[in-house]
Order: structure tokens, then C-alpha cells, then sequence
């Protein structure tokens, strides 16, 4: 037994692999479908990322949702599948995107989900401008890391009080813990992590799943 959060390799990864969760037929294969992309299939997020970011939709009765970084659509299309909610999808690549609305439309949610590929910045000033600020009840950061802090504060504005911001890859690799990490990258997560724990904006917790993932909840205090 353990009151620390145990590792995860050999025969018990397998275990946990078989046990955690259930994935969609059709996620696995936008999962099998996106491995042939090479080193970019690193991007998309983990099954059990995916189940457990279903799992919270559904919890929150998520009615609408702002995707930061959709990639190949298996974060969205897991959130889809999981909830009647309405999704906006930002990117900034057709290519990639193409692979998404396929899988969208196979599963039948390609008409709740809205793709826009102006990017994080700028499809967040658009939603500001158009009036949508504290109309979200989710919001999911997985793009580049630089712009984290930026997509960060967007969010904020964007969520209704007691929404949820989802941020990926906090962990990095483990690069965040490794001092002699200094890319811009790995400095700007680890600078986000630390502007989160002091945030009393927010009530969050950092989950240890897949690449890392933080979950922050804008308190009504907050505005």
C-alpha cells in the first residue's frame, strides 16, 4: 500500500491499461489512424486522458466547451461522445483537422462542433469581442506551450463562474522537474504551474495522468 501516487510500468501499466477505462471503437481507431502520422502522433493525448476528460463533461453537465488545440479531433471527439455539449474546436492546421472532422462526422457530432483554425489567440479575442465572456463551462489548453499563459487568462474570462479549465502536458516529460530543462517551452509550463498554485482565482488539483494534466476551477469570487 501507498499514500503517494505509485508509478506505472511492467505488468502493473498493462493491468491499469486493461482495467481504467473504455474506448469508443471509433476512438481507437482515430487513435491507430493518427500513429501513422510519425513523431506527430505524439501530440494526441492519452485513451484514458480522453476517458477521463469524458467522464468530467458529463459530470459538469458541460453544455458548451472551448477546445484549444484540437490536433486530430480524439480529445473532442471524446468529449462528443461523452456529452450533448457544444463544442468550439481551434487550430491552426487543415491538414491535421481534415483527419478530425472525418472521425467527427463518422460519429455523428460533426454539428456540434465548430472548427476554427485562427489559432488560440486569436479565436480568443474573436469569442471576447462577440460577447461570449462567461458563457463556458469548459475550456481545454493543448497547444503551444509558450502561449499557455495567454490561453490560460483567455480561458478565465471565457468560463462561467465554477467552469473548468483543463490544461495538458503540466508534467512535460518530467522535463518541468529537471533543472537543467531551460527551453522556452519548459520554462513556460513551469511557470504556469506556479502561477496556478498561488491563483486564488482558481481551486485546482494536478493530475498525474497521461503527460499531466491540471484541472482549475474558476471560483465565483472570481467573477
Amino acid at each position: 500500500m501507498s499514500n503517494s501516487t505509485i508509478g506505472l510500468s511492467g505488468e502493473l501499466l498493462n493491468y491499469y491499461q486493461f482495467h481504467a477505462f473504455r474506448e469508443a471503437p471509433i476512438l481507437a481507431a482515430l487513435r491507430a489512424e493518427t500513429a501513422g502520422l510519425g513523431g506527430n502522433a505524439a501530440m494526441q493525448i492519452a485513451p484514458e486522458q480522453g476517458a477521463f476528460m469524458g467522464l468530467v463533461v458529463t459530470l459538469m453537465g458541460a453544455k458548451e466547451i472551448l477546445e484549444i488545440g484540437t490536433f486530430t479531433g480524439y480529445s473532442s471527439l471524446a468529449m462528443a461522445l461523452a456529452s450533448p455539449a457544444n463544442i468550439t474546436a481551434v487550430d491552426v492546421s487543415a491538414e491535421w483537422t481534415k483527419i478530425a472532422r472525418n472521425y467527427w462526422e463518422m460519429a455523428g457530432v460533426e454539428e456540434r462542433i465548430t472548427l476554427r483554425l485562427d489559432g488560440g489567440h486569436a479565436a480568443i479575442a474573436a469569442l471576447l469581442q462577440a460577447g461570449k465572456a462567461g458563457t463556458y463551462d469548459l475550456c481545454f489548453i493543448d497547444a503551444d506551450k509558450t502561449s499557455y499563459d495567454a490561453y490560460y487568462e483567455g480561458c478565465l474570462k471565457l468560463l462561467r463562474p465554477g467552469g473548468l479549465v483543463m490544461i495538458d502536458n503540466v508534467l512535460w516529460d518530467g522535463a518541468v522537474a529537471n533543472a537543467g530543462k531551460t527551453d522556452a517551452d519548459t520554462n513556460a509550463l513551469r511557470a504556469l504551474n506556479a502561477k496556478i498554485k498561488a491563483d486564488s482565482r482558481v481551486t485546482f488539483c494536478m493530475v498525474p495522468i497521461a503527460d499531466g494534466l491540471t484541472l482549475a476551477m474558476k471560483n465565483v469570487s472570481a467573477g
